[in-house]
């Protein structure tokens, strides 16, 4: 389970202070696909970063799996995968395959256990024709894919992706759709961002709406839907926006 009870996190410079998370509290169960919604710096990958133990909440709590991320950060590690779109964290020198050896190393895989997962991967994602190619010479989706391989090396219970199918062509997003509802019959916990409503209501149970740092949706899509009269997501988060927190 995730807990997030009152976090914010203040970016501080000479001229100004930014509250880019403002009191945020929620709670995802095991096995929950939640959806994270907002327009770009709404505070979405603020988030994300601090429940990844990137970033510390200024103020507030984040408790993964029972484990406070504050007092021992590798215990959260080692529980969850993590993909930022904007960032692959891949090095380019490097094979496919052996960038995927390397993160498992780092989760202090075995040398069988790395295989069959980077074997099991590979077939998932359709990257077995590249595995031995270097990186550096790879388009953005086969990049994205290699990416997502990464994530899951180690089996997380919990992931967080952020716009995990950018950069994907149509075969590879819903590949990796279709990847999202296994590791929810899996019972792997997930939250992700995305701008692409219709991904959102197929693959999420629940979402929460971000504006200007303040959560101003927590639910079930069902009741969102119901609340809103509605089951055009796109014209509710455009809606719920502009009515902001006050809704």
């Amino acid at each position: 389970m995730i807990d997030i009870q009152h976090v914010s996190r203040i970016f501080k410079d000479k001229k100004k202070t930014i509250e880019a998370v403002k009191n945020v509290s929620f709670q995802v169960k095991k096995g929950d696909v939640v959806g994270l919604l907002g327009e770009n710096g709404a505070g979405k990958t603020t988030l994300l970063r601090m429940m990844s133990t990137v970033l510390e909440p200024s103020n507030g709590s984040i408790n993964i799996d029972g484990i406070d991320i504050h007092k021992s950060p590798m215990k959260v590690k080692g529980k969850i995968g993590v993909l930022f779109g904007s960032e692959t964290g891949l090095y380019d020198r490097l094979t496919a395959k052996e960038n995927l050896e390397y993160f498992a190393k780092l989760h202090g895989m075995s040398q069988h256990e790395t295989k069959a997962r980077i074997d099991y991967l590979a077939v998932r994602f359709g990257m077995k024709d590249y595995l031995d190619r270097r990186v550096g010479g790879f388009s953005k989706g086969m990049r994205q894919k290699v990416t997502i391989a990464r994530t899951l090396i180690h089996n997380p219970d919990i992931i967080l992706f952020d716009e995990p199918t950018t950069g994907l062509d149509i075969t590879s997003a819903n590949m990796f759709r279709e990847l999202i509802q296994q590791l929810r019959r899996e019972g792997k916990t997930i939250i992700f961002s995305s701008h692409i409503m219709e991904e959102v209501s197929q693959l999420c149970q629940s979402i929460i709406m971000i504006h200007q740092g303040e959560m101003i949706y927590n639910g079930s899509i069902k009741d969102l839907y119901k609340q809103e009269e509605s089951e055009d997501l796109n014209y509710i988060f455009m809606s719920r926006i502009v009515r902001g927190a006050h809704s």
